[in-house]
């Protein structure tokens, strides 16, 4: 887990399917808000935000990563669980090696101690704003 006051990089990897894109499902007790966030986590020491990426599809859901394309950098500033965030996302599109992948609903999967939940979503529920993507500034990727 990462220390208060401190800012943390990430690598995260955009995966779309036609109109779809599989996502992270998150939810903040302090806010009772379900939020959503593309999946990925956090580079370590003397790796790359390519590797890092690489790894953590691996870790989280044993998913194998190909078409590996950097998109861009963001800052990200944020409140959750009633404490203050500063993450610097390295953002990339990608696609699974294994078609499974696409054919699947949902995915449940263990991030530390925690159980989460990845699924495929329709874009436009994001940019309608039914649903909430974080950080908002993500959406500029999904055009």
């Amino acid at each position: 887990m990462h220390k208060e006051g401190e800012i943390r990089v990430l690598a995260l990897g955009i995966i779309r399917d036609g109109d779809r894109i599989f996502i992270s499902q998150g939810y903040d007790p302090v806010k009772q808000q379900t939020f959503y966030r593309a999946m990925g986590g956090g580079v370590d020491f003397g790796e790359t935000s390519f590797e890092a990426l690489q790894r953590e599809f691996q870790e989280e859901i044993q998913a194998d990563l190909t078409n590996i394309r950097y998109l861009g950098c963001l800052e990200n500033l944020f409140t959750f669980n009633g404490k203050q965030g500063h993450e610097i996302l390295q953002v990339y599109q990608c696609d699974f090696v294994d078609p499974k992948f696409y054919q699947l609903e949902s995915l449940v999967f263990a991030e530390g101690k925690r159980q989460k939940t990845a699924l495929w979503v329709d874009i436009a529920r994001f940019k309608s704003r039914e649903l909430l993507l974080v950080p908002e500034e993500f959406l500029d990727f999904l055009v």
